[in-house]
């Protein structure tokens, strides 16, 4: 038939991507059925484009450590805490202050990739770090309750079966945000959200760039954000 001529021509003769292949198998599956009403049968003579497999670009720990250099205050101490530990940037920034055990040297991830808890080590040389922080983001939270505010998002129905528990120091966010903000998934309540995610990659995009063309590259690479999350997970 024509359209697996064709799409077989672009695979062998044309040489395209795998991408460019669907592209226009999609459009012609469209035309067809949708302009001129024609149901094409399965296309399974067509010749599949190959996909090419490309290693992920992964910092060297030279260059992470480098990298945590170019950063300080809340942004070094995050992108240190990924580092050290592996954790993915929305787990770290979601953490809580009771799911960070300091005599265990402990952090409990709740509801991690694949729904599932965890628990992963708190690195020795950012004890110290974290503890300071947890005292500022106290600080904050006791201003907040003085000023008539304090509560954060509760996860599931924890908010109904436990009406008070969102203004417990527990419930906290470890990172919380510069500023409350209406929360979107409430009837107009108040709250602090926790560091936003573009915050840290605007950070961390900003100390590649000051190291030089070769890490920014690295960090611009779909397949160094996708594949080498343990190495940089930024």
């Amino acid at each position: 038939m024509e359209v697996e001529a064709f799409l077989s021509y672009l695979a062998v003769e044309r040489n395209v991507s795998a991408s460019t292949q669907n592209q226009a198998k999609a459009a012609l599956l469209y035309l067809y059925k949708q302009i001129i009403g024609i149901d094409l049968p399965w296309l399974d003579e067509v010749v599949q484009a190959k996909t090419p497999k490309r290693l992920p670009v992964v910092l060297t720990t030279r260059e992470v450590r480098d990298l945590l250099m170019q950063l300080n205050g809340l942004m070094w101490l995050i992108a240190s805490l990924l580092y050290g530990t592996g954790m993915r940037l929305l787990e770290a920034l979601r953490l809580r202050v009771k799911d960070v055990e300091f005599e265990r040297r402990e952090i409990i991830i709740r509801e991690g990739k694949g729904n599932k808890d965890r628990i992963i080590v708190l690195p020795e040389n950012l004890m110290i770090p974290l503890q300071a922080q947890l005292q500022r983001a106290k600080s904050i939270h006791e201003r907040d309750l003085e000023a008539g505010f304090g509560g954060v998002y509760l996860p599931h129905a924890l908010a109904v079966k436990y009406p008070h528990a969102g203004k417990a120091w527990g419930w906290q966010y470890v990172f919380p945000s510069a500023s409350r903000a209406i929360d979107p998934r409430s009837d107009g309540v108040e709250r602090r959200h926790h560091v936003f995610p573009e915050s840290v990659q605007r950070a961390v995009r900003e100390g590649a760039r000051r190291m030089g063309a070769g890490v920014m590259a690295a960090m611009d690479s779909g397949d160094a954000q996708r594949g080498a999350t343990r190495a940089h997970p930024f």
